[in-house]
């Protein structure tokens, strides 16, 4: 069942994900910022690799954001986010600030596919226990 609600939900919290990867991580990279190759050469990365990852971000987002492909791009931006996190795990990033902001990351984007596509609700179903009757 979709409710609106739950449609809603979904589609704002897809939004605000689309916002941030737009705002936070696909720009500086691809209009080529200072601090972008800065945090890349911070975290190893070879200079140069930014817009690169900035173009694969934006592919991913793109995919994720037209619902026949979302799924799709939900997978391979899950895919790049555990690089990240697997890059931040490297450089020894605090824990819960950074090396699990991809993980947090990736469960809100998930969260907002979830509630607005009936299909992946399908396959990853909230199941409710039945409750327990009274013995006497």
């Amino acid at each position: 069942m979709n409710t609106p609600k739950m449609l809603w939900t979904g589609r704002v919290m897809t939004g605000l994900f689309a916002l941030f990867m737009l705002g936070a991580s696909i720009s500086p990279k691809l209009l080529g910022m200072p601090v972008a190759e800065e945090t890349m050469a911070q975290l190893g990365w070879p200079a140069g690799y930014a817009v690169a990852i900035g173009l694969i971000e934006l592919a991913c987002l793109v995919l994720y954001l037209i619902p026949r492909t979302s799924v799709f791009g939900a997978v391979l931006m899950m895919g790049l986010l555990g690089g990240a996190m697997a890059t931040q795990v490297r450089a020894e990033s605090p824990l819960f600030s950074h090396i699990l902001f991809s993980l947090y990351l990736g469960l809100f984007m998930w969260g907002g596919l979830w509630l607005r596509d009936v299909r992946l609700r399908q396959l990853f179903p909230v199941v409710r226990e039945p409750a327990l009757s009274k013995r006497t």
